[in-house]
């Protein structure tokens, strides 16, 4: 049990709503931009959660290529307020998006049940312990994001360039096993953990198509798994379209994403990707059924 829903991993696609307080998100949706921010933020997460949301994640600094990153202060600043309200008025878990764990756990305090690590516990030596004692659920995702590799277009927005790998689905599946290694001896309990393998963080627009089409060998690696193309470079740069228009090829990508074994869906359409995730899972998990229309 996290937060108030229990996760019967397999049965169904659950739908991760985004909720980005920050002024710079790649996405346009960032809603640290006025007066009214805390507000902003709280209404967004909790229309979120009405149009279908199974979890928030709550994040107070941009990961796009070539975003710069904020203090532990002003990060703290963005977030703490937020989750502590929407822990007081919405029943779904709340995940926060740091990579540092000082932010984690006052994040936990404030009514979090999920660490969502970008850096899959690379970059803060003390986020293992912080999720080991508390409990919490770990989100660790894999990541090979250099400021080098970043290149930005004014229409299309940054993506990733020149990034090598040895072999793609091998060194990423390598790498996110070093970090699950990392929580365990730590003693974060092995069904705390769930695995992302990072679309679009270090990974150029071929490599992340690549991993959507070779999802199922993540899959195997015996941990839930999430994925978060929404609005990604890789759909804009596929089909030559900003971010405010990537809604249909954010669909397609879940859907086949969801076929491939995806268990959780990191989204900012949540409307949409909701119904795209229930027509998908009456495909493909046979076990679920339409839902009768009311007399």
């Amino acid at each position: 049990m996290t937060g108030t829903l229990s996760f019967d991993w397999g049965r169904q696609t659950y739908v991760m709503g985004i909720v980005n307080v920050t002024p710079d998100s790649f996405s346009g949706d960032g809603l640290l931009q006025s007066d009214d921010w805390v507000a902003q933020a709280i209404a967004h997460g909790e229309a979120q959660v009405a149009a279908g949301a199974h979890l928030l994640d709550v994040g107070g600094e941009s990961t796009r290529p070539g975003s710069q990153p904020v203090s532990l202060e002003e990060e703290l600043r963005r977030v703490i307020p937020v989750i502590r309200e929407l822990a007081r008025r919405v029943s779904v878990p709340i995940s926060v998006d740091t990579y540092k764990a000082e932010v984690a756990r006052q994040a936990l305090a404030a009514g979090a049940t999920i660490i969502n690590d970008v850096w899959g516990l690379r970059l803060d030596p003390d986020m293992a312990r912080v999720a080991a004692e508390s409990g919490a659920m770990l989100v660790l995702m894999h990541n090979r994001s250099r400021p080098k590799d970043a290149v930005q277009e004014a229409r299309l927005g940054g993506r990733y360039v020149g990034v090598h790998y040895d072999d793609l689905i091998a060194d990423i599946r390598r790498e996110l096993m070093e970090s699950v290694e990392i929580a365990l001896r730590a003693g974060v309990a092995h069904e705390r953990i769930i695995l992302d393998p990072g679309l679009g963080f270090g990974k150029t627009v071929e490599q992340s198509l690549e991993i959507v089409r070779r999802l199922a060998e993540f899959k195997a690696l015996g941990y839930p798994l999430l994925v978060g193309p929404s609005r990604k470079s890789f759909i804009g740069y596929t089909l030559d379209l900003p971010p405010d228009q990537r809604a249909e090829g954010t669909a397609a990508v879940v859907t086949l994403c969801i076929e491939r074994g995806a268990d959780i869906v990191r989204v900012h359409d949540v409307p949409l990707i909701s119904r795209v995730a229930r027509m998908t899972d009456a495909l493909v998990r046979s076990e679920l059924r339409p839902i009768s229309p009311s007399a």
